[in-house]
This record gives C-alpha cells, structure tokens and sequence, in this order.
C-alpha cells in the first residue's frame, strides 16, 4: 500500500480542487444543481480515485484507478471550456487551472507508462 499523501498527483489534485471550488464560485446561482456540481465532484474524483488506488494491492488496479482519474481530469477540462464559452468565467481566470490540468495529466500519464512498463 502506498502513502498517496506524498505522491506529487495527489497533491497537485488536491490543488486543482481548491481552484475549482474558486472558479465554480463565479458560476451563477442558478447552475448551483448543474454546471457547478458536475464541475466540482469531477475535480474532487482525481485526487480521490489516485488515493483509492493507492489502497490496492497490484499494480493492474492502481493504473485502472489512475485511468479514472485521468478520465476525471478531461470531464473537469471540458466542463471549465464550457463554462468559459457560456461567458460564466474569463479565460484569464482559467489560466491557472488550465495549466495545473496540463501538468496533472502528464504525470498521471508518466505513472501509468511507468506501471505499464514495469
């Protein structure tokens, strides 16, 4: 079992999380139910799903949960595209968050090649 506390994902995960619920603050009152929610339990499943997979006991699992996590990733992504298209966010504010995704989805990407080749 792994001590996903001191795994750079998990950490950076934990980040994207803080400016997500940041971000969906901006989003209107009205989108409490939809664009919001949806938004941030996908941001909260990519830290979750690489801690989960730290609980399991072979590597084939742990890569499964690292996979949906990266999944949880995109959705998070396409959701702030979304938002950003209906005017509810700036680009600028995206910025940021833009860049912690692009840096989250190469190291989970590196630690699923890794697993793969191990």
């Amino acid at each position: 079992m792994r001590d996903f506390r001191k795994l750079e994902i998990w950490k950076n995960g934990i980040e994207l999380v803080k400016q997500v619920y940041r971000l969906s603050d901006k989003l209107p009152s009205e989108e409490k139910f939809g664009l919001r929610s949806q938004i941030t339990r996908a941001s909260v499943s990519v830290p979750s799903n690489i801690a989960e997979g730290c609980s399991r006991n072979s590597e084939v699992e742990f890569k499964r949960f690292l996979e949906i996590a990266i999944g949880s990733l995109f959705e998070v992504e396409t959701q702030l595209v979304i938002a950003q298209e209906l005017k509810f966010i700036e680009e600028k504010e995206l910025e940021i968050v833009f860049t912690l995704i692009q840096k989250e989805a190469r190291m989970i990407n590196s630690l699923i090649n890794k697993i793969k080749n191990s």
